[in-house]
């Protein structure tokens, strides 16, 4: 990991902290995912967590039916629709995940220093003494001294409903252990947790293959959020299975890391991912507290080296029930942004938080404040020296793009593609300014019916930090046959004029191809 602090090392005056913001067309260039659920799933919700800064929506399948959740995303789709907005789709997997089965749902208090049993017999009745869970293997994979933690789902850590366990026998199929602290679970959901021992359990189960291949196909997801990611097989192998299901196999996959396996098969993960989502509520509880910052850091810095998308969870946990950040999560927030992070996703703060939308703007406006002290220029030289030489073809003119911009102080970067990839190697160099990605739509043909791509292209760039897209006519061709045909520059030139990114005497830098070559041009703006 490079040490090189971020951090723009002029001196800030403090008197310029008191002065008010500047408003600005986006909230911040960093993106907002945010998870969709009791709420958050309104039309008039929706559109206004849009209007905040979420570029992402989030469904998590840990709860709630495919009903409870298709009715959501056609919420999200109306929102999309009056909003004029685009937005992203997001399907969260289950994985291994073990749970407190409690029928009832009666509150179940639970006593320090006596003792609970957990069983693996889902018959029984959770009780004081008592607890059925979801998983048969339990008493082989832990042993006595090993540490439990169990926790309302997407648990904040400062509600009372948390407790740790501590195994002091194991018995048959049965797991004894003594409570460490008071607590009462409360809830429709419970998860268990065992402190860095491997789960014998696929991590795409068969419920997950389930809801993949019905919810997630019939609605064509951007994104598929690969929960308890262990090695690099399990992304191999989620790949294998969506590329199976028609348009599916456009989804991006992302890795999320969870746990100490996860974290060990790190750089193997990242070669085959295309981002990584770094699940810090389950890492808090695998790593010792003071370790988390060291692997968020390290992770993030190899996200971007290798150009793909950061994402960084739990930050604002206490906004599920305040409608102020603690000081903590605001300065958790900006060094997450200052670290280099592409995206913030926002768990229990949204899906059954009090203040969604509230929250989005605060992490924006958070996010926007870190991004005007990000060592631009620092970043760029360390990236470049990254990369080495010879770089590629693309990585050369992309880079070259965003040198040059910041040389002449260009209000904006127009980039033409048609897979978003040029876009995205331009954003991987973090230019001080926003990069409009112009998607070319392609016609494309399975021998039964012509189709279009380019809406999948569009809404993938909505994670990548200070990427920006808009989806062109498909008469305008990305590859212009000479340097006159104008016609798609001015249409995203008017696009950037009426969303307020360019004003007349702005220069702005275009990247795109002219016939056989890539071409990087500078543009001055008149009347």
């Amino acid at each position: 990991m490079n040490a090189s602090h971020l951090l723009l090392e002029e001196p800030i005056r403090m008197a310029s902290i008191l002065e008010p913001s500047k408003p600005t067309v986006f909230p911040a260039m960093t993106r907002i995912v945010g998870t969709l659920g009791p709420k958050s799933r309104s039309v008039e919700i929706i559109s206004d967590c849009m209007k905040a800064g979420m570029s992402v929506a989030r469904f998590d399948f840990s709860w709630g039916d495919t009903e409870f959740h298709q009715e959501t995303l056609e919420n999200l789709k109306a929102a999309v629709k009056s909003t004029g907005k685009l937005c992203a789709v997001m399907l969260d997997t289950v994985g291994p995940e073990l749970q407190v089965v409690n029928k009832t749902e009666h509150p179940i208090s639970l006593q320090a220093d006596t003792l609970v049993v957990l069983t693996p017999d889902q018959e029984k009745e959770a009780t004081s003494n008592l607890l059925p869970i979801n998983f048969k293997g339990l008493s082989k994979a832990v042993k006595k001294g090993d540490t439990i933690f169990i926790g309302q789902y997407l648990f904040t850590g400062s509600e009372t409903t948390s407790v740790w366990l501590e195994v002091t026998e194991v018995n048959g199929d049965d797991v004894v252990c003594l409570i460490k602290n008071s607590a009462t679970l409360s809830g429709t959901l419970y998860t268990l947790h065992v402190s860095q021992i491997r789960i014998d359990l696929p991590t795409l189960t068969d419920k997950d293959k389930e809801v993949i291949s019905t919810w997630g196909a019939q609605n064509n997801i951007d994104f598929l959020s690969l929960s308890y990611t262990r090695h690099a097989e399990d992304i191999r192998h989620a790949r294998e299975f969506i590329s199976k299901l028609g348009n599916l196999r456009q989804a991006q996959i992302f890795a999320k890391i969870e746990n100490i396996e996860g974290l060990i098969h790190f750089d193997e993960i990242l070669m085959e991912a295309d981002g990584v989502i770094i699940a810090r509520g389950n890492l808090g509880l695998d790593l010792p507290p003071e370790k988390v910052f060291l692997f968020q850091k390290a992770a993030v810095y190899k996200c971007n080296m290798a150009g793909k998308p950061a994402v960084v969870t739990r930050v604002v946990d206490s906004m599920t029930d305040n409608l102020r950040p603690t000081r903590a999560e605001a300065t958790d927030v900006a060094n997450a942004v200052l670290d280099g992070s592409d995206a913030i996703l926002l768990g229990a703060e949204t899906l059954r938080g009090l203040y969604p939308v509230e929250t989005i703007s605060i992490v924006g406006k958070i996010c926007a404040e870190a991004e005007k002290v990000f060592n631009h220029d620092l970043y760029f030289k360390k990236t470049v020296k990254y990369v080495g030489e010879p770089m590629t073809h693309l990585e050369s003119i992309t880079s070259s793009a965003v040198r040059a911009a910041i040389k002449v102080k260009a209000s904006v970067i127009i980039c033409f593609t048609s897979s978003g990839r040029a876009a995205r190697l331009i954003a991987k160099y973090r230019p001080t300014m926003p990069v409009l990605s112009v998607v070319i739509p392609q016609l494309k043909t399975n021998q039964l019916r012509w189709t279009f791509t380019g809406a999948f292209e569009a809404r993938q760039s909505l994670i990548v930090r200070g990427l920006f897209p808009m989806l062109a006519d498909p008469r305008h061709p990305a590859e212009a046959r000479n340097a006159t045909n104008e016609s798609i520059l001015k249409v995203a030139l008017d696009h950037g004029k009426a969303s307020g990114l360019i004003k007349s005497h702005d220069r702005v830098v275009v990247c795109q191809k002219v016939g056989d070559s890539s071409v990087v041009k500078i543009i001055e703006l008149e009347d």
